[in-house]
């Protein structure tokens, strides 16, 4: 799941186009399969907020030794960043996290990130009537491109063939997402991207430990072992958990960064659209959801939508 934005700074000094795509793409690629991931294991009946809290709190474990051996002074905590900082680490990142794992234990995974991925029109529409600032009213076109969209993917003709709860699970998760970019934007003014999320991860981490005390986590839903694809020989939990946390979490998000370096922040989101298509194309190779036509068509305005809302900003 894409989690890039914000007015990152951009290297003027070779500068490579194509390695920058490249780069962007295969973290859409690796952030596709972790819907696949995730859904395997919420199939073996862990409990969708038991996964979000063992991903964060691994990731910001991961996160912590990165910064630690690379840039330690980033560890320095301002006391005024405290309050912004469980902000952002609570109702971005944990709550996106979260409400997708409900949206993605019941929808299509490309249909979850599909309603997911609406957050850029909200974002504009809040830039727009809440900060007042300049914004394209190519936005109001994306907002109708958006709900044509997703009328047709949910087919609310046919009395809403979506699942109620998965659907306002993924609209939420759009909101939390919104407030992830939003608030992502003004501290990354004040703190170098990697830092702000690894304590971002943190403070997810610290809500859990609050909310789902890791004494009473239930290990034992992370015991089974399964076929990736119906092939192969069964991989024990931990990989799929590993997957996760590492390629599916960290591994895409450094190559997002590193694709900064050579391409622009609303470059990087048009390539990021690719995501709900790729998670669709391995969703159905590997657990075999099949949208109808007219669901691919709506996602493809939807998309269409996105792009707008990205570009009238």
């Amino acid at each position: 799941m894409t989690t890039l934005e914000g007015p990152v700074g951009v290297e003027q000094v070779d500068r490579r186009p194509l390695l920058g795509y490249a780069f962007y793409l295969t973290a859409a690629t690796l952030w596709s399969l972790n819907g696949v991931v995730a859904k395997i294991i919420l199939e073996h009946g862990i409990p969708w907020y038991r996964l979000s809290e063992i991903r964060v709190t691994l990731a910001a474990v991961v996160l912590l030794v990165w910064i630690s051996i690379r840039n330690r002074s980033a560890l320095r905590l301002r006391r005024s960043e405290v309050v912004p900082l469980l902000a952002y680490g609570i109702l971005g990142i944990a709550a996106t996290q979260t409400l997708y794992l409900v949206a993605l234990q019941r929808m299509p995974i490309s249909i979850a990130l599909l309603i997911e991925f609406t957050a850029p029109i909200m974002v504009a529409l809040y830039v727009k009537f809440v900060r007042r600032q300049p914004v394209s009213n190519r936005v109001f076109a994306a907002l109708a491109l958006a709900m044509i969209g997703l009328a047709m993917v949910a087919q609310v003709w046919a009395g809403l063939t979506l699942d109620a709860w998965g659907l306002l699970a993924g609209i939420v998760a759009a909101i939390a997402l919104a407030f992830y970019f939003l608030s992502g934007e003004s501290l990354v003014a004040h703190r170098d991207p990697v830092s702000l999320v690894m304590f971002g991860f943190i403070a997810a981490s610290l809500f859990w430990v609050v909310a789902a005390p890791w004494w009473s986590y239930p290990w034992e839903y992370l015991s089974f072992t399964a076929q990736f694809a119906g092939v192969g020989p069964e991989l024990p939990s931990w990989l799929y958990v590993a997957y996760m946390v590492v390629l599916g979490t960290v591994v895409p998000f450094a190559l997002a960064m590193a694709s900064m370096r050579h391409i622009s922040a609303s470059q990087a989101s048009v390539v990021g659209m690719s995501e709900p298509v790729i998670a669709g194309v391995i969703a159905w190779i590997v657990l075999g959801e099949i949208l109808a036509p007219v669901q691919i068509l709506g996602g493809v305005v939807v998309l269409v939508g996105i792009v707008l809302a990205e570009r009238s900003r």
